[in-house]
């Protein structure tokens, strides 16, 4: 079984340490290099479709979370309130209440909208040590997150459009969804008690899945404390499902911080907030990439793109210098060199590297090398010039 756990540690890409704590896994530089080529390629995804990246601090007074609602349906899983100055302040659940006072900070028009605000930013829950899980389940976050205001009739075309998103982030990462489920307000409490809002928020979400010909399932109970949304649900080799990706409608936080907009007739109108993770955490993203992948992940995001292998001594000035040439060129290129053990050791070793480049004398003297493949194929040596563009045309991922 690939277990993430088991397969992090082998591969180098985190570790833990108890003087850190339990549910704050680091990441290591294999793990780092991974986790960067994911978060630049969701970035240019969303930057190409209209979003404006953003920044904010992961702490916040505990009236912001009084005012989102967080403290008062949401307090059980955050961390305690930090007395600094005499203010108290949190370690944040969630993004959206920053989203939404950024949406405040200024004047809106209905010529601004829709608003598309995305951010890559660190999240905390308060887990009990039982649940916690290697990446599946931690206490600090880092979530893709993002939101959409926009007004209440273009809210069915934002959700779909963020599936649209959703689905093309997952084709790149080698994702397949096990199913989508709708997931509705439950019994008790922890629910805001508004059942017109739910109303309206559900059949929002419940367009776009029907106008994409797209089958879910409903589950109540599996909502957010303030609204519906769509979980798009993976399952790990184990057989264990869970969520990964997520677009909810929310109509009731833009009512708590007071937003609106201009509309065309000059009056103001309340928008309609759309929170949306096109690849959810990225700490349970890479569980999931590891388990599925084995290790052996898609060439655009593996910690190492090329393995330069020179076969003894006298090559590894030529080794060096191709290695030079494919990091200016773009790859994350590595070197194996001839004490590390016999060449076919050392393409075993490095056998989940998408490419493997032999460099013999012969290869060395012409400027060249021979090209072996993750699957064990191999093609003849070609001019460095050559190889590097054709990798590197390969190890990008596609928009």
């Amino acid at each position: 079984m690939n277990d993430h756990r088991r397969l992090g540690r082998e591969l180098d890409l985190f570790d833990t340490h108890p003087l850190i704590g339990s549910g704050l896994p680091f990441w290591l530089p294999a793990g780092a290099a991974v986790r960067r080529a994911v978060e630049d390629y969701v970035h240019e995804l969303e930057r190409r479709n209209g979003y404006q990246h953003v920044n904010s601090p992961v702490l916040g007074k505990r009236e912001l979370y009084e005012r989102s609602g967080h403290w008062a349906h949401y307090s059980d899983d955050m961390f305690p309130a930090m007395e600094v100055g005499g203010e108290q302040f949190v370690l944040r659940p969630s993004l959206c209440p920053h989203h939404a006072l950024m949406f405040a900070a200024r004047p809106r028009s209905h010529r601004d909208l829709p608003l598309r605000l995305a951010e890559l930013g660190g999240m905390y829950r308060g887990e009990l040590s039982g649940v916690l899980g290697g990446l599946s389940r931690v206490r600090a976050i880092q979530l893709n997150d993002g939101h959409v205001f926009c007004p209440l009739d273009a809210a069915a075309a934002e959700v779909s459009a963020a599936l649209d998103l959703i689905e093309a982030a997952h084709g790149q990462l080698g994702v397949v969804p096990a199913r989508y489920r709708l997931s509705l307000r439950g019994d008790g409490a922890k629910y805001v008690d508004d059942p017109a809002m739910w109303s309206s928020a559900e059949a929002i979400l419940r367009e776009a899945l029907r106008a994409r010909g797209r089958a879910f399932d409903e589950e109540r109970g599996e909502g957010s404390f303030y609204g519906p949304k769509i979980d798009i649900q993976v399952v790990d080799p184990q057989g264990r499902e869970s969520t990964l990706s997520t677009v909810q409608v929310d109509l009731f936080q833009p009512g708590r911080f007071d937003l609106s907009y201009i509309g065309p007739d000059q009056a103001l109108h309340r928008p309609v907030m759309v929170h949306r993770s096109l690849v959810g955490s990225l700490e349970r993203l890479m569980a999931h990439l590891v388990e599925i992948h084995g290790g052996a992940f898609p060439a655009w995001f593996a910690p190492v793109q090329a393995v330069v292998l020179p076969v003894t001594d006298a090559e590894v000035p030529a080794a060096e210098e191709l290695v030079r040439r494919g990091v200016a060129a773009g790859l994350r290129a590595s070197m194996a060199a001839p004490d590390h053990g016999t060449l076919g050791a050392r393409i075993r070793s490095h056998r989940l590297v998408p490419y493997q480049l032999v460099v013999g004398p012969a290869e060395a003297g012409l400027g060249e090398a021979a090209l072996r493949l993750r699957d064990g194929s191999r093609q003849e040596a070609r001019p460095i010039a050559q190889l590097l563009a054709w990798m590197a045309a390969r190890a990008s991922p596609a928009f």
